[in-house]
């Protein structure tokens, strides 16, 4: 797909383009994702805290996934 630069702005190269339609892809799926999921709460209301993950259990995982893909401690 070949589009011209709208009157003052800069091209982008082919795969800045496609790099940025993949972000904006990966964004929206994201948002679709929280949608759906602030969809079911108002729907079916709160779920019971005793069957949720604590923010910081689930913070810590994700940290530690982090530091693993790194090969050292942040």
């Amino acid at each position: 797909m070949s589009e011209q630069p709208a009157p003052g702005r800069q091209p982008v190269t082919p795969q800045g383009a496609d790099a940025l339609r993949a972000y904006a892809a990966h964004q929206r799926s994201n948002a679709e994702e929280l949608a759906a999921v602030l969809e079911d709460i108002a729907a079916h209301g709160l779920p019971d805290p005793d069957s949720t993950t604590p923010w910081e259990v689930v913070r810590d995982r994700r940290l530690a996934e982090l530091a693993a893909g790194r090969g050292h401690v942040a």
